[in-house]
């Protein structure tokens, strides 16, 4: 196991980063020099950052919307936004991993952006084993035998199920927050006070109440959540209100709604993903090459690293993103965050 690295934000690291990685796949391009210029997804006065396209592809249960960069041959990225958030946490991220020579894939989970069920009969679920099956949907459409996987908060979660149910398909990962796979039984065992009322929105959800008031007010909700998990983190009103728009997929109250009353286990499951499930339950261990990342200002419920880093049996490093870097370290610290993803997949 590495010791932990105190990673401190620099103004030209993605260029470092990237002229270095860049090194490996053929030169370093014009491109790799303007991806590291962009310190933020949201600069101050400036104009927001955009993926350079949009696809949709037909995959499993679902109608995919996703974001793709760098070359179509290059070694596959595939990287897994949160909750409350989409696509655009990785702004910034994907043209340094595109400079990299990697072909970077940004999919909106279900429930978010522009994907959609292709049927309206399949249940809305948003169990664990469920999102992470989408993924590996996905991966089969695109035709990836094997992706380099990184994530956070949900992104994380799943990134961390594949890779120890599928660990074939993943070829090294990035999970901030170390291990999130759960289980209902887990969950039934009460925290501390203090850990309880981190997840005071967890029980919000699991009242009539609480569906209807985030269904009202998801806009304000989740930016609420932005605030309290980041409380360093000044994103601006237009980044914000571009990826709030991902929360009036007609299924994402539905989808957020059932998560967390399935991890408690007051919503049932889908038969088809028991097996799955059962498997988590047991709390595997990760073998594939892992970077595990917290941010110092992470405000929302996470485990301290020391409790996770038993799990990963496999090359392993753990690394601390300091200087106010809240839930959200791909958005927050771009560079950083890319360079975690170049650096896994070297391990």
């Amino acid at each position: 196991m590495s010791d932990p690295v105190e990673i401190k934000r620099r103004s030209l690291f993605a260029l470092a980063a990237a002229s270095v990685a860049a090194v490996q796949f053929g030169g370093v391009n014009e491109a790799v020099a303007q991806a590291a210029t962009a310190s933020a997804a949201q600069p101050a006065g400036g104009k927001l950052m955009s993926f350079k396209e949009t696809k949709e592809i037909k995959a499993g249960l679902l109608n995919v919307q996703f974001a793709e960069d760098g070359p179509a041959d290059g070694p596959p990225v595939i990287l897994l936004h949160g909750w409350p958030y989409d696509i655009y946490s990785y702004v910034a991220v994907a043209p340094i991993l595109a400079s990299a020579g990697y072909r970077v894939i940004v999919p909106y989970f279900r429930g978010y952006g522009g994907t959609r069920f292709l049927s309206s009969k399949t249940p809305r679920n948003g169990q664990q084993a469920a999102i992470a099956k989408d993924v590996i949907d996905l991966m089969d459409a695109l035709k990836i035998e094997r992706a380099v996987i990184a994530g956070y908060d949900w992104g994380a979660r799943t990134a961390n199920i594949i890779a120890a149910l599928w660990p074939e398909r993943c070829k090294a990962m990035v999970s901030v927050s170390g291990y999130l796979i759960g289980s209902q039984e887990l969950n039934k065992k009460p925290l501390p006070p203090k850990a309880e009322l981190a997840w005071w929105y967890q029980f919000y959800f699991t009242t009539e109440r609480g569906r209807a008031g985030y269904e009202a007010n998801r806009h304000d909700f989740n930016k609420l959540i932005w605030q309290l998990a980041s409380p360093q983190w000044k994103f601006t009103d237009d980044a914000y209100d571009r990826s709030a728009e991902s929360f009036n997929n007609p299924d994402h109250v539905a989808i957020v709604i059932h998560n967390y009353r399935w991890r408690l286990d007051l919503a049932k499951g889908e038969k088809k993903y028991d097996a799955l499930e059962k498997k988590l339950a047991k709390q595997p261990s990760i073998d594939v090459p892992t970077i595990t990342i917290e941010g110092d200002a992470n405000g929302a419920p996470h485990p301290q690293p020391s409790a996770y880093a038993s799990r990963f049996k496999g090359r392993y490093e753990h690394r601390n993103f300091t200087g106010g870097i809240g839930h959200n370290p791909p958005q927050e610290a771009p560079e950083e965050f890319a360079k975690a993803v170049i650096d896994a997949d070297k391990l």
